[in-house]
This record gives C-alpha cells, sequence and structure tokens, in this order.
C-alpha cells in the first residue's frame, strides 16, 4: 500500500541498465496532526468563500461547501459548530484580505502627506468594498448572519490598529489636535462602514459611490488642519 506522505519514482539507472523500471521511494517528512488539522480548516475556509459570495449564506448547504474541500461533514464539524461558525471564518479570512490589501496600497503609493494617505485609505476602501466578494460577504451577508455586534468586532479586530495608525501619523504631523486616537478611530471606522454600507444598498451604485466619497471628504476636512 502506498504511503500518502512518500513520494515515488522511477530510478533512472535500472532503466538503462536492465530495461526495467524500479520504483523507488522518497520519503517526506511526515505533517503532524496538527498540520492536517490546519489544512482541513483551510481547505473548508477555501471552498465556502466563493459559495457564501456567489449563492449567500442561506444559499448553500454544508454538503455542498464539504464536498468542494473535498472532506466529509465530520471533518466540518469537528472544526466548526455550525455553518454559522464556518461563515465567521470566512468572513474573518476576507477581512483579514482586505486589511492587508489596504497597507500594501498605503505603502505601495509613495504618499507621505498624512492626510493624503487617509484620503487615500477611503478611497481604497470603497474600491475594495465594491468588489462582489468583498461586497456580499463583508456587508450584506456578515452582518444578517452574525448580528451587528460580531459583525462590528471582527471587523474592528482587524481594520480598527490600521485606522488608529493614520491618525496618529496625522496628529504627529500636527495636521489633527492631539486627542485620545481609539475613540476617534471608532468614529471613523462607523463613518467607513456606514459609507460602503450605502453604496451596497443603492439602487445608483455609482451615483452614491460619489455623494459618499464627497462626504468622506468633507470630514476629513473638518477633521484635520
Amino acid at each position: 500500500m502506498i504511503d500518502a506522505d512518500t513520494a515515488w519514482s522511477i530510478d533512472a539507472n535500472s532503466v538503462l541498465m536492465t530495461g526495467e523500471a524500479r520504483v523507488v521511494s522518497e520519503a517526506r517528512p511526515r505533517r503532524s496532526q496538527a498540520d492536517r488539522s490546519a489544512a482541513t480548516r483551510d481547505a473548508l475556509i477555501a471552498a465556502a468563500r466563493p459559495l457564501f459570495a456567489q449563492h449567500g449564506f442561506a444559499g448553500v448547504g454544508t454538503e455542498t461547501i464539504v464536498a468542494a474541500a473535498g472532506v466529509t461533514r465530520g471533518a466540518m464539524y469537528h472544526h466548526f459548530a455550525d455553518k454559522t461558525e464556518l461563515f465567521a471564518a470566512v468572513f474573518e479570512a476576507v477581512e483579514i484580505e482586505v486589511t492587508e490589501r489596504l497597507a500594501t496600497d498605503f505603502f505601495a503609493s509613495g504618499e507621505t502627506d498624512p492626510v493624503a494617505i487617509m484620503r487615500l485609505g477611503a478611497r481604497a476602501w470603497l474600491d475594495l468594498c465594491a468588489e462582489p466578494e468583498v461586497q456580499r460577504i463583508v456587508l450584506v451577508e456578515a452582518p444578517a448572519v452574525l448580528g451587528w455586534i460580531r459583525w462590528r468586532a471582527i471587523g474592528q479586530a482587524h481594520g480598527l490598529g490600521l485606522v488608529q495608525g493614520m491618525l496618529v501619523g496625522v496628529m504627529e504631523a500636527g495636521r489633527l489636535p492631539q486627542q485620545p486616537v481609539t475613540p476617534l478611530a471608532h468614529v471613523l471606522m462607523g463613518a467607513l462602514d456606514e459609507a460602503a454600507l450605502y453604496i451596497a444598498q443603492s439602487d445608483d451604485p455609482v451615483q452614491a459611490r460619489a455623494e459618499m466619497q464627497a462626504a468622506l471628504d468633507n470630514v476629513l476636512d473638518g477633521l484635520t488642519i
């Protein structure tokens, strides 16, 4: 019986010398139980993500998810109490990716003015939220499936630090009066979330985007010097 953790190949020297192929094994380090468990969890999240994005939470059954992931229902319930918890993991994965993409955009822009970076961040956030997958999972499904409080908590766990960092930069540059950073960061995150929700729920997202971009610019103008 072939071991899944062993690689198999043909011995070329054997073919040249005897005309017969000899199969040789190349032992690979066995994956630990923790590695296999993590791989199964990752596979479930990766399989569920496009399904939730395309069909919504209610439109996807667990049978479809486990089939796409290539695992059993038992494996799914070993990692997640129910479909809601799997969705929460998918939502968190999207939030992590969005935060990383925003940070990458900031550095790639080469912008050094802290206020301009905040404007760039607001625009980048709205751009990301216009992507169908992000919009469906983050703005449409997550608040309904997880409830407002948990939705906000997961979002803030990953985005709050980024907003706080931008505010500290603006204060250090003397463009914003010194004040407690965390409350102001919560206010700005609330404004950004509401802007994205407003656009997602609009019958005319292009017009809604223009209106919200102008509103956010006015907020930043009022805050900064």
